[in-house]
């Protein structure tokens, strides 16, 4: 068990053949569906099985009446093989060409259906290995921290992965390295969101957050209430100010090189959420857990950045607060300052996150960086417009639209949206230069995108990431996203800083 914190992945070897003796691993091999209602799933060709062995899995799937459809899943035994058994996993319809988040949410959805199996051996890998790589380890994620042995898993879970290819180059394997740095990233911001709001408070949300940093390398600042106050993060202690456990900002840099592109990262941090003053329902506040999703995004990001030698220098500023109604909680009608100068009248106190991140933005400017990425799980008006599933991107045209083609192509499928000029009339106040809330109930994540435009410096491209929904997901599971936790939009930031580091 490795001492570094944040998630500990299963072991990863890539081969080029099965192994000679039998063990008690699972073998998992794609199949397709045939050209009609009653054809049975046939195993996709790979150079790892011999024709018998693809003919014992056939005719048991024929036998179970399997169809290969998408994400169905198979078990049979096949005598010839060295493994305990065979995991059938469907792809749908043959295709010359799989995408490569088909592979990752079939691995995924094969690494569900095998919970308490240790060891898996894929031949799926032949196809994609990034893909079966990550969807393995994101498909068998679960969290147990709070389990008594009573309920708790009694297996280890998914410990080692064989990924079967017929490329076993040095290449190869720094592929499959990637592929387990991108997953426990993933993994390790699930496990942020996770983490009951009894537990993870900014405090020991900020001391998580530099202990995985500095074991990676980055360099670190926390500044604590006191210092917040003193500096003039108005909309932080304004937010915090509520709670018995006081906020804190965290600040995490990576040094990749003098000569590249300069990447900020926010993150909204509130580990949790009644609305303050202006209380949520109870029903379902409990979800509110999630409302630090950005921020372990962004942890979990620059962390990554870090490992996989990013050469551009990547900046995040994560503020932390908890949002609580008490006798010392802001109340609808106050008016704070936030970092930078800018006066806000707070019209509801539920529209909290806005102003922390509008005090980290303004800081994180003051870096001079040539990109800005916020994520956060900022308006319920996100849902309404995209559902549970697609996060909605907003900012500089171009940059927005860059964000949102990467994030399509990693599979989180986030969606470019405006921001009209005509909204930002909906923010004035009578009071103060901003009010946090438009007047009207509509359109309310582009209001909130547009008040976050207010703080970002002149010159700098930036983009702001709503995943309201996407980063908790409250529903069953699907493919290689579990119940709670999902790290969306990890996958996503991290493709733009790659993008960044190879296009500037």
């Amino acid at each position: 068990m490795s001492s570094e914190p944040g998630y500990q992945a299963p072991t990863v070897t890539v081969s080029s053949s099965l192994p000679k003796r039998k063990s008690d691993a699972v073998l998992i091999v794609p199949v397709v569906s045939g050209q009609d209602d009653d054809s049975t799933a046939t195993v996709v060709g790979n150079p790892f099985l011999d024709a018998e062995a693809v003919g014992e899995i056939e005719v048991a799937l024929q036998a179970l009446g399997a169809k290969g459809g998408t994400d169905q899943v198979t078990r049979v035994v096949a005598p010839s093989l060295p493994v305990a058994s065979v995991l059938a996993v469907g792809l749908g319809a043959p295709r010359d060409e799989w995408p490569a988040d088909s592979i990752r949410r079939a691995a995924g959805t094969a690494a569900r259906s095998l919970n308490g199996t240790e060891t898996v051996i894929t031949t799926l890998s032949d196809i994609d290995l990034e893909s079966t790589v990550e969807g393995l380890i994101l498909g068998a994620y679960r969290f147990s921290d709070f389990r008594s042995a009573k309920t708790a898993p009694t297996d280890a879970g998914l410990t080692a992965i064989t990924a079967l290819t017929a490329d076993t180059k040095a290449a190869t394997k720094t592929e499959a390295q990637r592929a387990v740095d991108i997953a426990t990233s993933v993994a390790t911001a699930r496990d942020f969101v996770n983490t009951p709001p009894s537990h993870l408070f900014p405090d020991e949300f900020a001391k998580r957050a530099k202990a995985l940093g500095e074991a990676a390398g980055l360099e670190v600042e926390v500044l604590d209430d006191e210092a917040l106050a003193q500096a003039g993060y108005g909309g932080i202690v304004g937010v915090g100010k509520g709670s018995s456990r006081a906020p804190r900002l965290v600040r995490l840099i990576h040094r990749g090189g003098k000569d590249g592109k300069r990447v900020a990262l926010v993150g909204k941090g509130i580990t949790f959420d009644t609305g303050g003053i202006s209380i949520k329902p109870a029903a379902n506040m409990h979800h509110m857990t999630s409302d630090m999703g950005g921020a372990a995004a962004v942890i979990a990001t620059v962390v990554l950045a870090a490992k996989q030698k990013l050469p551009i220098e990547v900046i995040a500023t994560v503020p932390m607060a908890e949002n609580m109604p008490s006798a010392t909680a802001q109340r609808p009608g106050d008016v704070l300052t936030q970092y930078g100068g800018i006066t806000v009248e707070v019209l509801n106190t539920d529209a909290e996150g806005r102003l922390i991140l509008a005090d980290a933005i303004v800081r994180a400017c003051e870096d001079n960086p040539d990109y800005l990425i916020e994520t956060s799980t900022l308006t319920g008006a996100q849902t309404v417009a995209l559902g549970s599933r697609t996060p909605g991107v907003m900012g500089s045209d171009a940059f927005r639209d860059r964000v949102a083609t990467l994030s399509q192509a990693v599979g989180e499928n986030a969606w470019a949206m405006p921001l009209p000029d005509e909204l930002r009339d909906e923010l004035k106040s009578t009071v103060a230069d901003l009010a946090n809330v438009s007047g009207s109930r509509f359109a309310g994540m582009l209001v909130a995108g547009t008040y976050l435009r207010e703080f970002v410096a002149d010159g700098v491209e930036w983009a702001h990431i709503d995943v309201a929904a996407p980063a908790y997901n409250t529903s069953g599971p699907w493919g290689y996203t579990p119940k709670g936790g999902t790290g969306v939009p990890t996958r996503t930031m991290f493709a733009v800083l790659e993008d960044i580091a190879s296009n500037g």
